[in-house]
């Protein structure tokens, strides 16, 4: 397992990063935490959630995994004076089971996944998630995977590109986007790429979500750069995975609370939650999805489109399913 940061001489005690965590007293809420519990950040980023956890515990500990290298190096810092309370992986949510199984775990009292990607990976024009700023199209959470956004643009015949922006964009003129960058290959970075998308669409903004008495207007290419940031990272594939294991994960009455951001990850985790519900593997906790207040969103205009759910574990937890295991491990 890599990254295993806990006790490591690596530990920093200097804070970094102004990254402000989406819906926090909420996740705290909603996470029933108590003193002495086990809980799981799976998606730790610079360590806003992961902070208030470990606050609330005593002789409990956190389990907080990013399968971004920079993210763990963040939270290390940001985190440093809690450390004798956390562990910190660098591991993907979806090997949640495994992960607790190296760690001699069966079962923990929550998990929380804020399933957003962070301001610090937009604000570094060498990760490629910006298109506002020109940088290389890679747009990996994990450096070290092979695939990058270079490869889809670049690559990828016009049929498949434009089933891709049509499924992860949701974007009706996906296949105009589409004829529009094969045309125009190679695509160098992703300043030419938005240029690209925003002179085939016209150049017009489209309004989105209203803020006070006036709506934001947000980039042509804003639903392209969402659609090949989550082909990238196979993000509803990892999604998916995670909501398989998670019944195994936790103990009666343990809680699990998922932060999305858009409707592809929102659809997904609201019907397994009501397929739980119906199947009385887990109680649905919030019949309407929790938005931030108000004054959260002015205070943080990233939050506008945060959506939070969570369910709680009912008793007897099954045993996890063949296609869940590794091949070499199943039951």
């Amino acid at each position: 397992m890599e990254g295993h940061a806990e006790g490591s001489s690596s530990w920093h005690s200097s804070p970094s990063s102004s990254h402000i965590p989406v819906l926090l007293q909420e996740v705290v809420e909603w996470l029933a935490i108590r003193p002495d519990g086990v809980y799981v950040d799976a998606t730790v980023g610079a360590g806003g959630h992961s902070r208030a956890i470990l606050e609330s515990l005593t002789t409990g500990r956190l389990i907080a995994l990013d399968k971004d290298p920079a993210a763990i190096k963040i939270a290390q810092e940001n985190l440093f004076p809690q450390r004798h309370k956390l562990t910190l992986i660098r591991e993907d949510f979806s090997n949640l089971f495994p992960v607790l199984r190296n760690l001699g775990r069966t079962v923990v009292d929550g998990i929380v996944a804020d399933l957003g990607f962070s301001q610090m990976q937009i604000d570094s024009p060498e990760r490629g998630f910006s298109l506002k700023a020109e940088g290389p199209l890679d747009m990996r959470m994990n450096p070290d995977q092979a695939l990058t956004a270079e490869e889809i643009v670049n690559r990828y015949d016009e049929r498949r590109l434009a089933d891709l922006i049509y499924e992860f964009g949701e974007e009706r003129r996906s296949q105009r986007i589409a004829r529009a960058i094969v045309r125009a290959r190679p695509i160098r970075d992703t300043a030419q790429l938005a240029r690209l998308v925003e002179a085939c669409l016209g150049g017009r903004r489209t309004a989105s979500r209203p803020i006070g008495n006036r709506k934001k207007r947000i980039h042509p290419a804003t639903r392209f750069f969402q659609a090949l940031r989550i082909a990238v990272n196979r993000e509803l594939e990892m999604l998916e995975q995670l909501l398989h294991a998670a019944p195994s994960c936790l103990a009666p009455g343990g809680r699990l609370v998922i932060i999305s951001f858009h409707s592809l990850e929102d659809r997904i985790v609201k019907h397994r939650f009501q397929e739980w519900n119906r199947q009385g593997v887990m109680r649905n906790l919030t019949r309407h999805v929790v938005r931030p207040s108000p004054e959260e969103a002015r205070r943080n205009p990233r939050s506008r489109s945060a959506r939070l759910r969570a369910a709680e574990r009912l008793p007897q937890p099954p045993i996890p399913s063949q296609d869940f295991l590794p091949e070499n491990e199943a039951l």
